[in-house]
């Protein structure tokens, strides 16, 4: 008998059993694949290597403006997977090890509750817990019509099993996952097509850091195609064909050696046995969930992408973490992931992250706001490391100044973002940073800048 079992090895589901080990439970953890589920072995880790990989290789060409010479056409695509795949089997094990250091029992199968508080796995192994916690994550979106082959039609986790580039790539969602292959394609040589219905790539992000990213990627030669939907996609030996349609109804057509389709995800609740208990799910089979991730079926938890909340990594291991507390009855004050301070965060050159309120969001609701915005080209370490292409973004309350969103897109954007996000936690103000010694020179005086500018006193800007 166990007080947990977890389905699910990903960052919500192994971050969770750890968590409830040191806490004291006597936890399981049920995982259909490798340890750290699809985010570790298919998504966020392989693909950052990815992008580290297409950044090294872009590189070259500053190293022939000082000289050096090395041939870009002997690039091994094969051996660029077999790193990346290197680095995933690197941190499999280190998760495999941190569950067994914590005395967490891992076991391999298929899951699903037979009976409140039964788990059986792969239909012969029972495993009986008084609680029980849903952390199995999302796969990518199938959509009729454009239906993966993994030959020519690839999902996110199709394109990262390729071993040989494409000769050409049609991208259909200029989402996350959509911007950051284009990146990397686009760097390693690839004629690259991005394509997005919405008015601007990473249409949930902010549009003005948006638009200097799309900038950044048209001038590196990928044809960028906003307000623009896929009407149909053949596909043959050849290759794949696919009609746009803009929104004035203007018609197109582009011809690809193969597309990557990221429509979205669906989450992984087929086949738990969900009705058995009587959790409710809505249409997509996201879950319905309350307070620390609890559903309507007792001592059943829910965290990460199968909820409503933002299918991202971190939000699925910080959900795990509330829920076993609140199993475990430890005291805390969380009893759910604050939407205000999740952090949203894009790999691509630049990089693109941002938390809180949106301007396009406050200006569609009415909300008044102080704006200050530095670019990136006022903090000399960027000149001096040559990536000068950037902004520092902020909203604030124009009577109080209370830090209401910030947005970033430049280099190691994803990094400065969480100086700004531990304002806005520890409810600090501009001033604070502001008047804050920043080291000189680095790119994070840019924070420091635009925090200067809430009040109009920028030094550098």
């Amino acid at each position: 008998m166990y007080d947990l079992v977890v389905i699910g090895a990903g960052p919500g589901g192994y971050v969770a059993a750890v968590r409830a080990a040191q806490l004291g439970l006597k936890t399981a953890v049920v995982e259909r694949d490798a340890p750290g589920g699809v985010c570790l072995n298919w998504g966020c880790i392989p693909s950052k290597n990815l992008i580290h990989q297409a950044e090294l290789f872009r590189g070259l060409v500053e190293m022939e403006a000082v000289g050096v010479g090395i041939s870009r056409d002997s690039l091994d695509y094969a051996a660029v997977q077999g790193r990346s795949r290197e680095v995933v089997k690197t941190l499999t094990n280190g998760v495999a090890g941190l569950l067994k250091r914590n005395k967490v029992e891992y076991v391999r199968g298929v899951a699903e509750i037979t009976a409140p508080g039964e788990v059986t796995v792969d239909g012969d192994r029972m495993l009986n817990g008084t609680n029980i916690l849903l952390a199995t994550g999302s796969c990518p979106m199938q959509v009729p019509g454009f239906e993966f082959d993994e030959d020519r039609v690839l999902s996110s986790t199709g394109i990262l099993a390729l071993q040989e580039l494409p000769d050409s790539l049609v991208i259909l969602g200029a989402g996350a996952i959509g911007c950051e292959f284009a990146y990397v394609m686009n760097s390693f040589g690839v004629e690259v097509t991005l394509v997005e219905a919405m008015d601007h790539i990473l249409p949930t992000e902010d549009f003005e850091t948006c638009a200097v990213l799309d900038q950044s990627f048209r001038q590196a030669g990928i044809d960028v195609r906003v307000k623009t939907r896929a009407a149909e996609l053949v596909r043959d030996d050849a290759g794949v064909t696919v009609t746009l349609r803009s929104q004035e109804g203007n018609t197109d057509v582009v011809a690809a050696s193969h597309a990557l389709v990221v429509f979205g995800r669906t989450p992984n609740t087929a086949g738990l046995g969900l009705e058995k208990i009587g959790v409710k799910m809505h249409e997509r089979g996201i879950l319905d969930t309350g307070e620390y991730g609890l559903t309507g079926a007792a001592g059943v938890y829910a965290i990460g992408d199968i909820t409503a909340t933002p299918a991202l990594a971190h939000v699925a291991s910080a959900e795990g973490e509330i829920a076993v507390e609140h199993m475990a009855g430890y005291k805390s004050t969380r009893k759910a992931v604050d939407i205000e301070l999740v952090p949203s965060a894009i790999y691509c050159e630049p990089q693109v992250a941002g938390f809180g309120l949106r301007e396009d969001e406050a200006l569609n609701s009415g909300v008044a706001v102080k704006k200050s915005v530095f670019n990136y080209h006022g903090a000399g370490k960027t000149i001096a490391v040559g990536k000068p292409t950037g902004l520092v973004k902020v909203l604030c309350d124009p009577t109080t100044d209370e830090l209401l969103g910030a947005h970033i897109v430049g280099h190691n954007a994803t990094e400065l973002l969480h100086e700004l996000l531990l304002v806005k936690s520890s409810e600090l103000l501009p001033e604070d940073v502001a008047t804050m010694m920043h080291a000189h020179p680095t790119i994070a005086e840019a924070v420091m800048e635009v925090m200067r500018g809430v009040n109009g006193q920028p030094i550098h800007g």
